[in-house]
């Protein structure tokens, strides 16, 4: 089954209503991918000089573009996005050397 099918895509656009993953880190860097992800190139995707590509309505996007990948599982274009998801630590239960 792949992670971009149809249930996957209607799962990211309602998830859009709620929080990003505090473990998300990192940055857009401008690779497109998640603007191919919903039904092909989005029509709002512009090519730079610079081979990037931006979006023309960035101050605008929609939620589930401004908050993508918003967790971990959502996630499907690991290999070029600047996000990133920080596993969690295990913190030491407090004791009373270290409280």
């Amino acid at each position: 089954m792949t992670r971009n099918n149809f249930l996957a895509k209607v799962k990211r656009t309602i998830g859009a209503f709620f929080p990003v993953s505090p473990a998300r880190r990192g940055a857009c860097n401008n690779c497109g991918a998640c603007c191919h992800i919903m039904v092909g190139r989005c029509f709002w995707l512009k090519d730079g000089d610079d081979g990037k590509q931006y979006c023309r309505i960035y101050p605008i996007r929609p939620l589930n573009c401004r908050k993508y990948p918003r967790t971990e599982s959502e996630w499907v274009t690991r290999e070029t996005c600047g996000f990133y998801f920080e596993q969690p630590k295990n913190e030491p239960l407090p004791t009373p050397e270290n409280s």
